[in-house]
Formats: structure tokens, sequence, C-alpha cells
């Protein structure tokens, strides 16, 4: 890892789409080549998963065959290049606990910690690709310009306790916030995310009537936006892929469209051996 007097000034973030092997996948190639930090979003496209899992299920709470799920995380890493690493997936809870993986001696021990309740991993090592699963939550990546990133679970509850923030927070510390590139994967858009009173005040009292869709739903990406801006996020480093999942399920699963029962696209993001070039 380079000192922070000579850490890249990271290119501007853009996601486009790609085939990798017989998976699609929306990437960063720009990030890729400048700083050998590999940041994807996955759709349902490829993988053995079978119905009502098909495709590309990462999910290995949801009822598929744990063979299955095993099989598909390993095509994905090896269509990514990363064939020879450790997969960090934590037990999401809808919460907003980081785990730092950042020593190697005690990495095992910190992925064990995360698999007893954590919604986001703050990464400073490489190849340990931080997996992360949704399906109608959005999928935050954060990346620090010297190499170090973070994958955040960000349902309601998560953008309410503001688990994004709290990971730009531990990235941005000496660079500051302006430098981090922020990745919004799919997730279930604001015309079909219906909630409760109580949410849909909360988002208003909190996030403004930019967050509000209409009197029954909220946008949980406008939501997470102003609350990393107000942090000092610089807005033209935050991207989305663009998609909904409830209105995209040949895409995307979508719990509330798939009524419960479906596998759970990814967020993953890892980090070749060496410096930043």
């Amino acid at each position: 890892m380079k000192d922070v007097s000579t850490a890249l000034r990271l290119p501007a973030p853009r996601l486009s789409e790609g085939l990798f092997s017989s998976l699609t996948c929306y990437t960063d190639e720009a990030l890729w080549q400048a700083t050998g930090v590999r940041v994807a979003f996955t759709t349902r496209t490829g993988g053995v998963s079978e119905v009502p899992y098909q495709g590309l299920n990462l999910g290995d709470h949801v009822g598929d065959d744990p063979a299955a799920v095993a099989e598909n995380r390993k095509l994905l890493m090896a269509s990514l290049g990363f064939s020879a690493c450790t997969i960090a997936n934590p037990k999401q809870v809808h919460g907003d606990v980081l785990v730092s993986l950042d020593d190697e001696d005690a990495l095992q021990q910190d992925i064990a910690l995360s698999r007893q309740g954590a919604d986001g991993l703050v990464v400073s090592l490489p190849n340990v690709a931080a997996l992360l699963c949704y399906a109608d939550c959005v999928p935050v990546i954060i990346v620090a310009p010297d190499g170090r990133f973070a994958v955040v679970h960000a349902g309601w509850r998560g953008v309410v306790n503001g688990i994004a923030v709290a990971a730009l927070r531990q990235l941005s510390d000496p660079f500051g916030p302006d430098q981090c590139n922020i990745y919004l994967g799919p997730y279930i858009h604001g015309e079909c995310f219906e909630t409760g009173d109580d949410v849909h005040q909360r988002f208003f009292d909190l996030f403004g009537a930019e967050c509000v869709y209409d009197d029954t739903h909220i946008d949980l990406g406008a939501a997470l936006r102003v609350s990393l801006v107000a942090a000092g996020a610089d807005p033209a480093r935050i991207v989305e892929v663009g998609g909904c999942t409830m209105c995209h399920p040949e895409r995307w699963f979508t719990y509330r469209g798939e009524g419960g029962v479906c596998g759970r696209h990814g967020a993953v993001a890892i980090r070749k051996e060496g410096d930043l070039s």
C-alpha cells in the first residue's frame, strides 16, 4: 500500500455492464486498471442454481442447495480473475455493525466475527473478497484512494442507522470523504418501495422531501445520497447501476417481487496483490 502522500487520485467512477465468462456483472474498468481494485455487482445471469433460486444465487441462507451456492461463488470469483482468494461473507442482520479485515493474522477470526452478524466489511488486505448479498436492499461499495474498500448492505434500517456513512468515515481518514468513490448497485426503487406511515415519516424527517417518492413510498437511493453528501462525499463520485430489482426480476432477485422465496445477487470487491499504480 502506498503512503498517503502518494496515494492515487481515483478515476471518476463509472459502472458498465460486461460479460465475465458466463456471468453478467456491472464493474468499473477504469478503477480496476488504475488501482487493482475490482468492484462488481452481479445479476442472476449464469450460475447453477435451480428454481426458485434459478441463476447465480450467491446467498447461502435462503434454502438453496449449499453445493450450488458454493459453485456459484466459485464461478463468480474465477470469472473476475480471483480463483485463489479468501471470501468473506457476513451474516446480514439489517443492523449497523461494520467489521474490519485489516490483519492477516486475525483474518479468519474477524471473518468468523462477521458471521455472527454484520452488515458491512471494511477491507485493507489484498486477495480478500468482501461479498454481500441482496434482493431489494441497496448494495453499497466505497473505495478509498489507497485501495481500501467497504461493501455495505443498506436496507431502510441500515440507511436510517447510517451504516454507509460510518463506512465512508472509516475510509476517508486521512484523505477526506470527497476523495472516495461510491457505487450503488441495483435495489428496489421508490415507485415500488411502499412502507408504513412510521417509516415514511422517519425518512421525511431525516432526509427531506426528495427521499419521499409519494405518500406511501420512499426512495432508498436518494436517502443514501443525501446522507453521504452531508457526510462530505462528492456527489460526482456517487454512481448507480440504475436498475430497480422489483421491476426487473429477470435480471435481479427481488424479495418482494418473488413473494419472499428467491436467491440473492451480490456486491463484491477485492484488491489484487501489489501497490497502486
